[in-house]
């Protein structure tokens, strides 16, 4: 359709040229002509190429809130810093790494990111983490009207014993004591999609990535606990910013993600 289009305008002009041209220059004229459309031709299917490559780009996605939504427990100077700037960094950094190179789906990149290098695991991580993250909250006032589905219910019994208990693991997993320096803390189901793990992850490995844990999990919910996600306003009180992290919990986005892995063993689809 674009060589036909682009055609279609050039081919005036070419004619309207020939007009010009005397008629013992005939065969040159047609040989000229014959490489002009050759060369344009080309440069069109190079550009189509070239559009295919740019359309599988990865791109940053909008909050599906506004900053200042998850306020108090999360600031709005935050919410702007931590998506506008640094999960903006790491989908240009990944779009860097990769061109010219295969773009799959970013939940498809991340099983083999750790053997892909450091430019793929820790953008490639960054960009599929923080798209997990923004999608998993709500407005404090919107996520306390949520639930658990009745799977993801069962699930939690069994593997904790109830939803406070989950909430009292992971709050010590996500502790400085318990996961030093930067990273996240994850609930998971496990391969078998019958039990939930808690894993935590350095930098921005997550349980998706072969290497990052045991066994290959399939996140449901994730918590950033890098410190550019809650320093502004909690400084070194991680603890104080990990049990406010419940405020915000979209429980029916978790139980949507864990009825999707539970069938299709596989992670989440995020968008971007």
């Amino acid at each position: 359709m674009k060589i036909a289009i682009l055609l279609s305008v050039l081919c005036p002009a070419a004619a309207w040229s020939s007009l010009s041209m005397k008629a013992g220059g005939a065969e040159s004229n047609v040989n000229s002509r014959r490489g002009f459309f050759t060369k344009a031709a080309a440069s069109v299917v190079a550009g189509s190429v070239g559009f295919v490559q740019a359309s599988q780009a990865y791109n940053l996605p909008d909050l599906p809130y506004k900053y200042e939504a998850l306020e108090p427990h999360i600031d709005t100077p935050t919410m702007k810093i931590h998506h506008d700037k640094h999960h903006a960094t790491y989908v240009a950094n990944l779009n860097k790494a990769l061109e010219g190179k295969d773009q799959p789906e970013i939940v498809d990149l991340m099983e083999n990111a750790i053997a892909a290098g450091p430019a793929v695991r820790n953008n490639g991580g960054g960009h599929y983490n923080h798209a997990f993250f923004w999608s998993e909250l709500e407005a404090a006032d919107k996520a306390k009207n949520t639930k658990p589905s009745k799977q993801l219910e069962e699930l939690i019994n069994k593997s904790f014993g109830s939803v406070d208990e989950l909430k009292s693991q992971f709050n010590a997993r996500a502790a400085p004591g318990a996961l030093f320096g930067s990273g996240w803390v994850w609930v998971c189901v496990n391969k078998k999609g019958d039990e939930l793990k808690l894993v935590g992850t350095p930098n921005q490995d997550n349980p998706l990535m072969k290497g990052a844990a045991d066994e290959i999990m399939f996140p449901i919910l994730g918590l950033d606990v890098w410190e550019h996600a809650y320093y502004l306003k909690y400084q070194n009180r991680r603890p104080e910013y990990v049990e406010n992290f419940w405020n915000l919990v979209n429980w029916d986005k978790v139980s949507e993600n864990c009825a999707y892995v539970v069938e299709k063993h596989a992670g989440v689809p995020v968008q971007g």
